[in-house]
């Protein structure tokens, strides 16, 4: 298999027609027509390794990206240098779109592992919105996916609940990518995970191993297994932030 990255880039031009998350993506609900008019706009990313950026705070605006492989977390850093992790991104979400009002990014975005974005132009895009109604609304249900995953954690709840509600949102989310939804493994490490969630590393070290002899979950270095799903929705119940 070739390592030279614009041939294995090459790998990534398909059709959003053909692409298996255009039904978590910018392309869901679309006719073929108004597909094809988008995959005009969409160029693949290189392959971007562990530690690389997609963007930096402060860069000009130019395009959203959606994540096409692996894992991206987006995150600040205060005047003191000290990390706040914003979020992770996995295949079919969006990064770039909290930059659409100040006409600059305000975040760092860096892979977690080796990945791939699809850009795709904002003012094209913008343009084509105005054309391609379903597409305006596609974008609008996006964003407003981040500001409710973005509020879940907002208020005062327990470690427990928090590292529940994280878990099983994961789960959640790599099911809907065709992956299994009770083992995946974590492409986040625990200090990114509890800087998320808003906990001291050693915490979230503590409730995994309660979850562990609780027989909520399993886990074998960044590999997890959740054994127990009601068990898990009974301790973030309160959050009133799943389906069950």
């Amino acid at each position: 298999m070739s390592s030279d990255p614009a041939e294995l880039t090459q790998g990534f031009r398909k059709a959003c027609s053909a692409c298996s998350l255009r039904e978590l993506c910018l392309p869901r609900g679309l006719a073929e027509a108004d597909l094809n008019r988008l995959d005009d706009l969409v160029e693949r990313s290189g392959i971007h390794h562990e530690g690389d950026h997609l963007f930096r705070i402060g860069e000009g605006f130019k395009s959203i990206y959606a994540v096409r492989s692996g894992c991206y977390k987006s995150y600040t850093v205060d005047s003191e240098g000290r990390e706040h992790v914003l979020g992770f991104h996995l295949p079919g979400e969006l990064l770039g779109l909290d930059a659409i009002y100040p006409g600059r990014h305000l975040c760092n975005s860096m892979a977690l592992d080796t990945a791939t974005v699809c850009v795709v132009p904002y003012e094209q895009l913008s343009t084509l919105c105005g054309e391609i109604s379903g597409l305006r609304m596609q974008i609008m249900r996006l964003m407003s996916k981040d500001i409710a995953d973005a509020a879940t954690l907002a208020g005062d709840f327990t470690a427990e609940e928090r590292l529940a509600v994280f878990l099983l949102g994961l789960a959640d989310r790599f099911k809907q990518r065709g992956y299994s939804a009770s083992e995946y493994n974590l492409a986040m490490s625990r200090r990114d995970i509890a800087n998320y969630l808003r906990l001291a590393p050693e915490t979230v070290s503590r409730v995994f191993a309660r979850f562990e002899k609780l027989g909520l979950i399993s886990v074998d270095r960044r590999t997890v297994q959740l054994l127990d799903k009601p068990g898990l929705n009974a301790v973030c119940e309160s959050m009133g932030t799943l389906d069950g």
